[in-house]
């Protein structure tokens, strides 16, 4: 039996038409009429796009939720202060909602969306050199979904059909790493260089290798980690951008740096809604910066705040560091201090001119070029301890934070090292939802938050499955300790 399948479009990638009489409708598309068309298959590999970048979902709080219970951020207010206690008190389970409706679903729906692609691209109208290119993407798309599922909840069921069965058992971690391993690697060869693109914000084999650096970092497979990175850095086209101040700015969002990116719109509903939860209350003008409360920008009750431990952990004259609000002068012309109380803010998406209300069109880097230098001096120092090269690479990222340079001659142990990269990372990649990952990697995560007097137990570097997956496919297995 033919299947209907309903489509949400991607907005961020627009075609061309002489009439707009003339333009399909991809609503809702029958198999046999949607592959008749180049324009019918993107529809659902950009559908396929949209999950993976999780347009529809509430980018704040996943961004928040990769830092509560770290050393970095935490929250009050709000309605999702709900989930957020839950998080940094470590007392979250399988029915906490967004782990469902944020993390589950909208991955599993990215690989529903590429796996009809793959089913019937053989078949469809398109040129043969787009099928290659559309079956890159689709298992790009595919491997970075399962990636992500992969370090929130263990191995999850692959599924690499529209055909296979409904109820499927969970793989081992083996079968896990090796099939987004081989779907990166096989997808690689058909995407278009860095640059080549057919639209910003699709794939590329920029993006691809440095997908596959981090994938093998956070699996701790160091020399592939360091290789693919090598990979990224010889393609001679990322660089770092001069001005971290000026990085995350709207207007400098299609830089070199940004690798693989969450391209934002202000027009897509709750995108980049960032700064509408850090800005502070009564909130008039940052006497530092100059910047001045818009009329076109909203608050939230829900309030995103930074931990003193790390604000105070900065080197004097960090650049990075201009990013964090630290004080701030209010509607009744009074400056108050956020210091000292677990209270600066991070302004590292810095409030677009042109907001819609909560939402800003600041677009959310996945991987910079920063981390592809960071990643590789990590897995280096992993390999054979301080070395030079990996200093070198540290210190490349430190240059412009105008920071001193660090010497080889300071770390006398790979663990010396690997606790400054944490540091370097931190100081680096804050709200940029790496730092749970990060803290999980180098084995702090858990021995932080009991240091902190929280019930972390090992068990929770990982996620519950769903409780609604797993009324829904009772194949599956619960991870110990839910």
């Amino acid at each position: 039996m033919k299947k209907i399948f309903i489509i949400t479009v991607l907005t961020y990638f627009t075609f061309g038409c002489e009439e707009l009489l003339e333009e399909p409708v991809y609503s809702q598309l029958a198999p046999e009429n949607v592959f008749k068309t180049e324009e019918g298959v993107e529809s659902i590999l950009f559908a396929g796009y949209s999950e993976l970048y999780n347009t529809t979902g509430n980018n704040r709080g996943i961004k928040g939720i990769e830092e509560w219970g770290t050393d970095i951020g935490w929250q009050t207010g709000g309605g999702e202060n709900s989930t957020a206690v839950q998080f940094m008190n470590f007392t979250h389970g399988s029915t906490t909602g967004i782990f469902e409706g944020v993390f589950w679903n909208p991955n599993f729906r990215g690989i529903r969306n590429v796996n009809v692609v793959l089913d019937n691209i053989e078949e469809s109208g398109v040129a043969e050199n787009k099928k290659a290119l559309f079956t890159a993407e689709a298992r790009f798309i595919r491997a970075m979904c399962y990636s992500k599922m992969y370090f929130l909840f263990g191995p999850v069921p692959i599924r690499q059909s529209e055909n296979d069965p409904l109820e499927m058992a969970r793989p081992t971690e083996e079968e896990m790493e090796t099939f987004i391993e081989e779907e990166l690697l096989e997808a690689i060869q058909d995407l278009p260089n860095p640059g080549e693109e057919l639209n910003y914000g699709r794939a590329n084999k920029g993006t691809a290798w440095a997908g596959l650096t981090k994938f093998y970092l956070n699996t701790h497979q160091w020399q592939k980690s360091a290789d693919a990175a090598q990979v990224v850095m010889d393609f001679n086209y990322y660089e770092l951008y001069p001005d971290y101040f000026e990085l995350f700015h709207v207007e400098n969002e299609r830089n070199k740096e940004f690798i693989y990116v969450k391209p934002v719109n202000i027009y897509a509903t709750r995108s980049n809604s960032w700064v509408c939860a850090t800005f502070p209350p009564g909130f008039q003008t940052h006497p530092r910066t100059g910047l001045t409360w818009q009329d076109n920008w909203r608050t939230i009750a829900s309030q995103y705040r930074i931990q003193d431990i790390f604000y105070n952990s900065f080197e004097p004259g960090d650049k990075r560091k201009d990013l964090i609000m630290e004080e701030y002068v209010n509607t009744e012309g009074d400056t108050v201090s956020l210091l000292n109380q677990d209270n600066t803010r991070s302004f590292k998406y810095w409030p677009d001119p042109n907001a819609l209300s909560n939402i800003h069109g600041n677009d959310l880097p996945q991987i910079r070029y920063a981390d592809i230098l960071l990643s590789r001096a990590e897995a280096l120092n992993e390999l054979n301890g301080p070395n030079q090269e990996s200093i070198d690479l540290i210190n490349l990222v430190r240059d412009r934070a105008d920071v001193d340079d660090i010497l080889l001659t300071s770390f006398a142990s790979k663990e010396d090292l690997r606790d400054h990269i944490l540091k370097e990372r931190g100081w680096e990649f804050y709200s940029e939802s790496m730092r749970r990952y990060d803290m999980i990697r180098m084995g702090k995560f858990i021995s932080f938050a009991q240091s902190q007097g929280k019930d972390a137990r090992d068990y929770h570097v990982r996620l519950p499955i769903p409780q609604a997956a797993m009324d829904s496919n009772p194949k599956l297995v619960q991870n110990d300790g839910y």
